[in-house]
């Protein structure tokens, strides 16, 4: 999974950054409330470990604001705040699921791991646009069109839709799709979105893979 870790003690964030990745999850870390909405808004992540006390928007907050934007992103809350107000108030604002500190690292993988079957169960068919993904099936298609992609493609097309239109950057889908830290400097990125782009143009369909310059690139629908 990718998952956003949202916690603003530098020696907690690392404990928690370094036990997931472990785990074999791609983690991000930011450790301020306001940047933490912007980044997830997209819906680019599967999951938000997210304190409560953090600088400029609180855990509540957060929360609130992620789902009036219809982000759908499960919400883990991890908080030192243990009183059953405050338990009521995170899951009132849509938080998924809430885990108090200190907490077994053994107990938050497993709550994790309940969150990725859940959305794995919740969500078989991703749609953005005209685009529709059928992820048990694998298959892809845009409109009345079948996309014939290859497994690279598949993946890239997934991570742009699960952004719901909002720009996906280059350092993302290197880390999603091909699973890279760093800019090879192959232009592996771009052959791979001209591949894509050219199939999901094909028969004469307007753009709707659109580069954001100096950003990325997202699927966007064709009157944005």
């Amino acid at each position: 999974m990718n998952i956003l870790v949202v916690e603003d003690e530098p020696r907690v964030a690392a404990f928690i950054r370094r036990g997931l990745a472990e785990d074999g999850h791609d983690v991000a870390v930011t450790a301020d409330g306001k940047a933490a909405v912007t980044m997830a808004a997209g819906g680019a992540y599967d999951a938000l470990v997210l304190d409560v006390r953090l600088p400029f928007a609180d855990g509540f907050s957060v929360t609130a604001q992620l789902r009036a934007r219809g982000c759908r992103t499960p919400i883990l809350m991890l908080t030192a705040l243990n009183a059953r107000e405050d338990v009521v108030r995170g899951l009132d604002a849509g938080a998924d699921d809430y885990l108090t500190k200190p907490f077994d690292f053994s107990e938050l993988l497993a709550r994790i791991r309940a969150i990725g079957r859940r959305v794995g169960e919740g969500t078989p068919v991703l749609r953005c646009a005209d685009v529709e993904m059928d992820r048990v099936r694998r298959t892809a298609s845009r409109g009345t069109h079948e996309l014939r992609l290859t497994p690279i493609e598949y993946r890239l097309l997934e991570v742009l839709a699960e952004a719901r239109g909002a720009p996906v950057t280059r350092a993302l889908l290197l880390d999603r799709v091909w699973g890279m830290r760093f800019d090879p400097g192959t232009g592996v990125i771009d052959v791979h979105v001209a591949n894509l782009r050219g199939k999901l143009e094909r028969g004469g369909l307007p753009r709707i893979l659109r580069t954001v310059k100096g950003v990325g690139f997202r699927l966007a629908p064709t009157d944005s």
